[in-house]
């Protein structure tokens, strides 16, 4: 059986048409081939591990982004990243401090134009959050962040007296909130990144503890969700000068999820970028490795990874150079004439994705708890 489009219900659909565009304004309704949006528009994350991981080569504009795990994990530097990237495009970005623990010169050591970032220490979780409502809904504003959910409390909380019961104000505070900003985000196409904590919930025999506080409002508007963990330390001599991080990509609606990055973050510089790009091209013999030697071409840059990270720090030119190959081999950037010429003799190598940052933790899939056992 087959349905027929004779001319009839087309003029019908055409009438239509026209009068929800009459009602609602052009773009209201069409043919989803005819969206002239179709490909993700991304900012980068500030780290071309997680670009990688998330599939589309950073955050999607006009998205809701979730940022969770431990205290001191890295979090708010992963935001702040984020920050720089779109001042770096020339975007304007939103910083709504909650927890009131933003320090602005590390801000600024990220790259973060502190004199032009718009800063707000609101009260209650309800000013807050109509303070980050009225900046998206303004559509002048590309990245809003907000540090912390957690610390978003309700007014009748801070109004009450100490032991008073609130069940459940947050989770509706946060739902209300969410289905009125999903909308103004998405039309207005600004990055609003939300940092959350966890916490643990108690009588849990099976599965993770787990569980991030707000509600399940966030799990479910949430574009993409970024489990941070510390994996191990980073030692020069004695001296602890960085964590080495994982980021799961424990959701993503824009690319397979679950994939995982790992990252030097280093006190006070933030995310290293030299770290990152040594992996990546090492993984996809860009750079190559013999022994405790890490070498480009015909030179070699340092024996240690630390020593091949400080080389690219030292010598820019080349590590535009590297940087540009792997995003080229990823397709975030276009390859130039001259380097299609001389594919034929690299594309193999170029190819290769890094299966490390693609591979999914073993028992992460099944044991996904935090979006299975939340109560608000």
């Amino acid at each position: 059986m087959t349905l027929s489009h004779d001319e009839n219900r087309q003029k019908a659909l055409e009438q239509a048409l026209k009068k929800i565009e009459k009602n609602y304004g052009k773009g209201a309704i069409m043919k989803l081939g005819e969206a002239s949006d179709i490909q993700i528009s991304t900012v980068s994350t500030g780290s071309l591990s997680l670009d990688v991981a998330l599939g589309v080569g950073g955050y999607p504009r006009g998205r809701i982004i979730e940022v969770y795990g431990p205290e001191s994990s890295g979090k708010t530097t992963v935001a702040l990243h984020a920050v720089a990237e779109v001042q770096k495009q020339g975007g304007i970005a939103a910083f709504i401090d909650a927890e009131n623990a933003l320090d602005p010169e590390y801000a600024k050591a990220l790259g973060v134009n502190i004199d032009e970032l718009l800063l707000s220490q609101p009260d209650t979780g309800e000013q807050g959050l109509a303070i980050a409502d009225a900046l998206v809904s303004s559509g002048a504003v590309d990245i809003v962040v907000v540090d912390s959910v957690a610390a978003l409390v309700p007014r009748a909380e801070i109004e009450g007296e100490m032991g008073d019961s609130h069940m459940g104000l947050q989770a509706r505070l946060m739902s209300q909130a969410l289905r009125k900003l999903s909308g103004s985000i998405n039309k207005t196409k600004t990055i609003a990144i939300f940092i959350n904590q966890i916490r643990e919930k108690v009588g849990v025999m099976y599965g993770s503890p787990e569980t991030t506080p707000g509600g399940r409002a966030l799990k479910f508007y949430s574009t993409i969700r970024l489990d941070v963990r510390r994996a191990e330390r980073i030692k020069s001599g004695e001296e602890i000068i960085g964590n080495r991080t994982k980021i799961k990509v424990a959701k993503n609606k824009v690319a397979p999820p679950f994939r995982v990055a790992e990252v030097d973050i280093m006190y006070g510089e933030g995310i290293s970028r030299e770290g990152d790009l040594v992996d990546l091209a090492s993984d996809m013999k860009i750079i190559k490795k013999s022994g405790s030697w890490y070498s480009y071409g015909e030179d070699r840059i340092g024996q240690g990874r630390e020593n091949a990270k400080k080389y690219l720090r030292d010598h820019p030119e080349v590590y535009a150079e590297i940087d540009h190959k792997v995003r080229v081999a990823y397709g975030f950037e276009e390859e130039t004439e001259d380097e299609g010429n001389l594919g034929a003799s690299t594309s193999e190598s170029d190819s290769k994705k890094v299966e490390k940052v693609n591979e999914v933790a073993p028992d992460q899939e099944e044991n996904e708890t935090l979006d299975i056992f939340e109560e608000e």
